[in-house]
């Protein structure tokens, strides 16, 4: 289906499904995206060793979508995604570009003095992201945690693209700490008594002791960010009572370096026995007790969820608030993290070449929660196959307004338990042109078909029925030639 096709069947869609419905205002919509959660690390999702008990009564109260996908396995192009409503293959962002042609871009005190080496590269000016559009709907719009669309003094902050207030990082390798020197308030940088601290080359001291927790003293200092960000989060609610808001969460947790408060890390150390160091090898800070950490993570921003929600309702804010609930990839192989142990690509392999980085299921299918109560039937769960190209188009219908051209479908039809009138896509695709390595995948129905070392020249699609073989282990692409064939042009049909 070309893009204008597609806009005028989405445009069709919008608003049809909330006629007749009662609504005093227009609801709030909280979205809140981890960054690097496994499918499988929360409970409601099968995680059996960390405990997510305010995640997990969202769920309860509200739809697990099990067929959710981000729209990259990566950060930046996974956010561009969500922003814009096109997919991979027509995006502006389609990998992590850190613009190193701006000179040391990695030296962590250089960006310190020097804004201009921070940040990613930039949205276009003027263009229709979900926060214009929110608040061309009359929303107050707010983004709270890691940007990474656009450095400072570009057209593509979180101010020039449609979001009232910002507060975060706006650099995603500055979200590489969790103590970092600043973080940024709108446009303004505002300084922590935080040191610079390169995440990526600060070994332990020279000969100290790797099973000795005063040994990783340095890497915790002052400031937790994930703090700060909660606490002008909760301002930015209790501002906006009195209009409906659009509140984007966008935490950097749980991405590696692995740091987390002190009580939540002692309770994992209890919970879990001791364990071996993490030293650094695998890139990010070094940690001594890295499952204990990864968990505490975790769970201290289910903590954080809960104390949300508990405002809501203090406020009297919950009854007509919508939450969304996902994760911008699947889970990682690095600094630490250890995803096999903790299984966190849930019915999905998540070591290294499965997970992030990949277009494996474990790189971008992602769990996913809706509440709204009174709108969504509590305990509800739903295969629909759905990405983040679909949430544009999902908001602007409950919103009421007008979709701007998306190559996503609304599923508000779903989530309302209208099932029957659900429109599907007839195929999702994604490209992610790693400069190392590329990946081209899509999505039919039962079929999955996957194009890796797409820069080396590698043009053959391996193909996996997804009904039968769920952790693609048995590719059946000389089965099915027609098939593959069919997905192939497909896959050029996708980027016109």
């Amino acid at each position: 289906m070309n893009k204008r096709n597609l806009f005028i069947g989405v445009s069709a869609l919008c608003g049809s499904y909330l006629q007749g419905q009662t609504l005093h205002t227009q609801p709030n919509i909280i979205y809140i995206l981890m960054d690097d959660l496994g499918y499988g690390d929360i409970g409601c999702f099968g995680q059996q060793r960390i405990e997510t008990p305010n995640i997990d009564r969202l769920c309860k109260e509200g739809i697990k979508l099990t067929q959710h996908y981000s729209g990259s396995p990566v950060s930046a192009p996974a956010r561009c995604v969500l922003m814009t409503g096109m997919h991979s293959g027509h995006s502006q962002i389609r990998f992590n570009n850190e613009m190193t042609e701006r000179g040391a871009v990695n030296n962590y005190d250089s960006v310190y003095v020097h804004k201009e080496l921070e940040g990613q590269f930039p949205l276009q000016a003027n263009t229709m992201t979900i926060g214009r559009m929110m608040q061309q709907a009359g929303y107050a719009t707010g983004c709270f945690g890691k940007w990474g669309l656009g450095y400072p003094g570009s057209e593509g902050t979180p101010g020039k693209q449609g979001f009232n207030q910002f507060y975060g990082y706006n650099c995603q390798r500055q979200a590489h700490t969790y103590y970092p020197p600043f973080l940024y308030k709108n446009e303004e940088r505002i300084y922590l008594s935080n040191k610079v601290t390169d995440p990526h080359r600060s070994p332990l001291d020279k000969n100290a002791d790797p099973n000795d927790p005063a040994s990783y003293a340095k890497y915790t200092q002052k400031e937790y960010a994930n703090d700060l960000i909660f606490d002008e989060l909760l301002k930015f609610v209790s501002t906006n009572q009195s209009t409906p808001f659009f509140l984007m969460w966008t935490t950097p947790l749980p991405h590696v370096s692995l740091q987390a408060p002190e009580r939540w890390v002692k309770y994992y150390v209890e919970k879990f026995g001791d364990e071996e160091p993490y030293t650094g090898k695998a890139g990010y800070l070094p940690c001594r007790y890295p499952h204990a950490t990864y968990a505490a993570m975790i769970s201290y921003f289910d903590e954080q969820i809960g104390g949300l929600i508990e405002k809501l309702k203090k406020e009297n804010l919950y009854e007509n608030t919508l939450i969304v609930f996902t994760s911008d990839n699947g889970a990682t192989f690095n600094g630490g993290s250890d995803s096999p142990w903790f299984n966190s690509g849930g019915l999905f392999k998540s070591e290294y070449g499965w997970g992030k980085c990949f277009l494996h299921e474990g790189g971008i299918r992602v769990p996913a929660i809706m509440t709204w109560p009174g709108h969504i039937k509590p305990g509800t769960e739903s295969d629909h196959i759905c990405a983040f190209q679909d949430v544009m188009p999902t908001l602007a219908e409950i919103a009421g307004i007008s979709c701007p051209p998306t190559d996503g479908i609304s599923f508000l039809p779903t989530l309302l338990g209208k099932k029957e009138e659900q429109k599907q896509h007839e195929y999702l695709y994604w490209e992610y042109p790693n400069p190392r390595i590329g990946n081209k995948a899509i999505r039919m129905g039962k079929w999955k078909g996957i194009i890796t070392n797409t820069r080396k020249g590698n043009t053959q699609m391996q193909l996996y029925n997804l009904e039968n073989d769920i952790r693609e282990e048995h590719d059946v692409a000389a089965q099915h030639p027609d098939i593959v064939k069919h997905l192939e042009q497909l896959m050029k049909e996708a980027t016109k």
